[in-house]
């Protein structure tokens, strides 16, 4: 990743720069998964499409672009044109401002007008996005509306029903509640950007009239990298872990030297008050799924000791491994990684030493290292860079700390057994599996878009996808979750395979991936005996799998092969297997219990 598109960043920089900065990510040999984003705009996007493309390929994604004609969004979204059909967007972005709201209330209206006008506005909107959802089937992003530039009625414009703060108030809750309401839409939030960006700035008057600008062009990198957090997390490219140092990013001070009574954290100083709150903030991460380790320079016993401190808000148990030694942090993230069974590249590495940041920034492979700045920036600088930004927030995301906790009671456990089968049947594995179901649709589709290395083909779905594939008759689609002894693992893998008529009935599959959390468990096994228990209902006789190469996915190469396939062709890496599935089949899973009725 391009440190220069990391938060806080230089827009002028950027805007200046662009065409450079693109030829230097397209030239690192990334490969980037490829997707098509419509912008239909209220204003002038040109810029916005010149650098949002920037901040995309730093997150691994290659986008094409469908630009809309000035002013033309609605018309565009409601009745489509033959580029924009022929184009068939993945995502629509509309990048709209309170410049296209059209009936705005006045003082003299009353409460039953304004109610009108607020109804008609929003329908104006609701209108366009199901005429979206109906014709591309795609996730949407919405910008909602900033504040206006002035307040006729000044600190009152956000309490008479007339003023324009409040009927911007209460546009923008029509349109939280449609994303509530609604999965695959998501807010752009213009509102709180603007705000924080600084609303003079961002809505300078000049740029409108003289180019039809809805904001400010150094405002561009701010709001397009807010508009990338979103695109990447719903192609599962959000970073899955923060990792911690601990003297002076944790605490002030360090507790080897000034011992643990002489740390700053807590209420008695100034400097502690600020500590404390990073620790809130850190703490907070895990209700949304991020996992939470330490990488710090220092023994043990002083770590162990520091994070004990009676005044501090995170302590040894939240946290999934705690490496404090002497070793190379570098080091230390990739064992973090190989631990969690991640990739390096998942983590962002959090401490105040300039020189321990580049170290780990040039050796632990691709992992993020924000430039935190002093302790009073660090949750600003954590935040805005948007490294976990939440689209769709499931059970497994809250208890994914609780998850990998198990993991390692799993492998302590698995040390205390000489026979691995014997192991297996320690665990007391209990397993459903079953098409997709409307419960899970959002998990299914994270896992889609998070699953690098146990992934077949790496093909990526969005939810909207997922959900119509579901409906396909032609379509077999199947989920696994997982539950043990020491806690339940949730839903783990995916299968996606569509049937060809012809003179034998078969099944190709196009997706097959599994959580690395579950590797060596059966339950590869168990998919494979369930896929095959599908297969006979539809009359399937022959299933074709296929293997397509990627600098993450080299673990199961040979994957169908294990599953008694036979390797029917090789091109470039790209393998192709066929099953011929026997009458007297024998199910692989031998330590899987398949709770049928659950």
């Amino acid at each position: 990743m391009l440190k220069e598109l990391e938060y806080p960043f230089d827009s002028e920089f950027i805007l200046k720069k662009s065409k450079s900065l693109k030829r230097q990510l397209l030239s690192d040999g990334s490969r980037r998964i490829k997707k098509n984003i419509a912008v239909l705009g209220g204003s002038t996007t040109h810029d916005v499409i010149r650098i949002l493309e920037l901040f995309l390929l730093n997150q691994g994604i290659e986008p094409s672009f469908y630009e809309s004609e000035y002013g033309q969004y609605w018309e565009d979204a409601v009745f489509g044109n033959e580029a924009l059909n022929a184009f068939r967007p993945d995502i629509v972005y509309v990048h709209t401002s309170n410049r296209n709201i059209s009936t705005w209330p006045s003082v003299t209206d009353t409460p039953e007008m304004i109610e009108e006008l607020l109804e008609h506005q929003y329908e104006h909107f609701r209108s366009m996005w199901e005429k979206i959802r109906e014709n591309w089937s795609c996730p949407i992003i919405q910008n909602n509306m900033e504040y206006p530039f002035y307040r006729l009625l000044g600190n009152q414009d956000c309490v008479n029903s007339g003023g324009r703060t409040f009927f911007v108030n209460r546009l923008n809750e029509k349109f939280a509640a449609y994303a509530r309401e609604n999965s695959n839409f998501y807010i752009n939030d213009i509102n709180y950007q603007s705000a924080v960006y600084g609303l003079d700035e961002w809505a300078d008057t000049f740029y409108w009239h003289m180019y039809k600008y809805a904001l400010c062009l150094k405002a561009v990198p701010w709001l397009t990298h807010n508009i990338a957090n979103i695109i990447k997390s719903i192609y599962g490219k959000n970073k899955k872990s923060l990792v911690l140092d601990l003297d002076n990013t944790l605490w002030g001070g360090i507790v080897g030297d000034d011992g643990v009574e002489n740390l700053e954290i807590g209420p008695e100083t100034s400097m502690g008050q600020v500590y404390a709150e990073f620790q809130g903030y850190v703490k907070s991460l895990k209700d949304i799924g991020v996992m939470l380790n330490v990488n710090s320079k220092n023994e043990e016993e002083n770590a162990l000791a520091g994070l004990n401190h009676p005044d501090g808000l995170v302590n040894p148990d939240d946290f999934i491994i705690i490496k404090a030694n002497w070793e190379p942090k570098s080091e230390n993230m990739l064992a973090i990684a190989h631990e969690l069974n991640i990739l390096p590249d998942s983590l962002v590495f959090a401490d105040d030493n300039p020189a321990e940041r580049e170290i780990v920034r040039e050796n632990a492979q691709g992992a993020a290292v924000p430039e935190i700045g002093t302790p009073e920036q660090y949750i600003r600088v954590l935040d805005h860079n948007g490294y976990f930004e939440v689209t769709q927030l499931s059970e497994d995301d809250r208890k994914r700390n609780e998850m990998y906790k198990a993991n390692a009671l799993r492998t302590k456990q698995q040390a205390s057994f000489t026979d691995y089968g014997e192991y297996l049947t320690s665990l007391g594995m209990r397993a459903v599996i079953r098409p997709f179901e409307a419960l899970y649709m959002a998990r299914i589709a994270q896992l889609t878009n998070k699953s690098n290395q146990f992934n077949l083909t790496t093909r990526r779905y969005s939810q909207a996808e997922i959900e119509l594939l579901a409906q396909k008759k032609e379509y077999v689609t199947l989920y696994g979750k997982l539950e043990d002894k020491f806690g339940d693992n949730g839903v783990v893998s995916v299968i996606i395979g569509h049937e060809e008529e012809g003179p034998v009935k078969a099944l190709h599959i196009d997706l097959w991936l599994m959580s690395c959390r579950v590797l060596k468990r059966d339950m590869e096994f168990a998919m494979m005996d369930c896929l095959v228990g599908e297969c006979k209902k539809r009359g399937i006789t022959t299933v074709y799998g296929y293997y397509y190469p990627t600098s993450k996915n080299g673990m199961v190469k040979e994957f169908y092969g294990l599953q008694g396939f036979e390797q029917i062709s090789s091109t470039e890496g790209n393998t192709v297997w066929r099953f011929e599935i026997a009458k007297d089949y024998e199910n692989k899973n031998k330590y899987i219990k398949i709770m049928e009725n659950e």
